[in-house]
């Protein structure tokens, strides 16, 4: 069947928006967890507690999570 219906095209043009979001934040993941970049926080200060090497690795990570559980959430609903 070559026609959907313009709800299941609806459905598929988010889906492809939502894996362009994702698309660009696993290219944004690239280039902040390039080496000179982590380089530029690999000091002797720390950030509550934790060297700021640490910090910086660990909470682009933890939003890189968040960001990908909203876009995913969106996309389901």
């Amino acid at each position: 069947m070559l026609f959907f219906g313009l709800k299941h095209l609806y459905l598929f043009l988010m889906k492809k928006r939502h894996e362009q979001k994702l698309i660009v934040l696993a290219i944004v993941l690239v280039a902040t967890f390039n080496i000179p970049l982590i380089l530029l926080f690999d000091s002797q200060q720390s950030i509550w507690g934790f060297p700021a090497v640490y910090f910086y690795v660990f909470s682009i990570w933890l939003s890189s999570i968040l960001i990908s559980y909203f876009i995913l959430k969106r996309h389901y609903e």
